[in-house]
């Protein structure tokens, strides 16, 4: 039998080897593909041993071996029928004829990392995952979990893991524990440009120099600049979280901001970003510089 788990959602592939290996009774073999020898192979593909009558054997990162990957494919056919072979690959290369063999002989499961559209599923599963660990979270409180930690299912997991450590858990309890991520970071700079806030901006700049690199930082402000402009332009006929992957709750943040500036100051805003973008690709100045001065513009608007 063969396992072939593809795909650079690491942690939904631990999980997946854990139900595997949590299933056999037996050792687990674990094996590194990139140091696999070519004479390894008899052993681990039909080696049975003398006490154990099955074997699961995971084998990672087998296509970055040049000398066993493309002849790889000859060998699925061999593989005794008392082993469960498990591959493990972030991103094979599927035109190769070993990929193709193993589209014939193997069980396939791909698993795709998340992104910023699938906030919607990153709440579904971290409501789930913090039933599994005994945390009790409502709607609000799953969706700020969210909003601070982002869509990784790692620091998800461990966010919640921090929370089991809680009694009782709260919208305040959940800012003061779980650590906001560089988009809310940022969003709470944007957010305190548009109101005005000088004081403020400065000082979230500040603590975002230490720690942030400045080319992420402009592209996350740069997208939020578009997501004010979609809203403020969506029209009630217009689904600007449908139409654009924007996420309810983050519509619903803009909208009043949307609102309160009127179309007229977004496209100020629009414009003074787009001339930002232009300076820092041109080297016109220092980055952070620029990127604060274009704050400064937005919060005289």
């Amino acid at each position: 039998m063969i396992t072939l788990l593809i795909g650079e959602n690491s942690f939904e592939i631990e999980r997946a080897i854990d139900e595997i290996t949590n299933d056999f009774a037996g050792n687990v073999e674990r094996i590194d593909g990139s140091d696999l020898q070519l004479p390894q192979l008899p052993d681990i593909l039909m080696g049975i041993s003398l006490f154990a009558t099955a074997r699961t054997v995971i084998i990672r990162d087998l296509s970055s071996n040049k000398l066993i990957w493309p002849i790889f494919g000859n060998w699925i056919t061999q593989l005794s029928p008392d082993i469960h072979l498990v591959l493990i690959e972030p991103k094979p290369d599927k035109r190769v004829s070993t990929f193709k063999s193993l589209k014939e002989h193997a069980s396939i499961k791909e698993f795709k990392p998340w992104n910023e559209y699938d906030i919607a599923k990153s709440e579904k599963w971290a409501a789930s995952e913090a039933k599994k660990q005994g945390v009790e979270l409502n709607t609000k409180c799953i969706q700020l979990l969210v909003q601070r930690v982002g869509v990784d299912q790692w620091q998800l997991f461990h966010a919640i893991e921090k929370l089991t450590l809680v009694d009782t858990i709260s919208i305040d309890g959940i800012k003061d524990i779980i650590e906001a991520n560089p988009i809310e970071n940022v969003f709470s700079l944007f957010e305190s440009a548009l109101r005005g806030d000088i004081d403020e901006l400065k000082k979230i700049l500040q603590s975002l120099e230490k720690s942030e690199d400045i080319y992420r930082l402009s592209a996350l402000l740069f997208s939020q600049v578009f997501q004010l402009a979609v809203v403020a332009s969506a029209t009630k006929l217009d689904n600007a979280s449908k139409d654009f992957g924007i996420h309810p709750y983050v519509v619903s943040k803009l909208t009043p901001i949307a609102k309160r500036i009127g179309k007229v100051g977004v496209s100020k805003i629009v414009a003074i970003f787009a001339q930002a973008d232009d300076d820092i690709k041109l080297s016109r100045a220092e980055p952070w510089l620029l990127i604060e001065r274009a704050l400064i513009k937005v919060s005289k608007i």
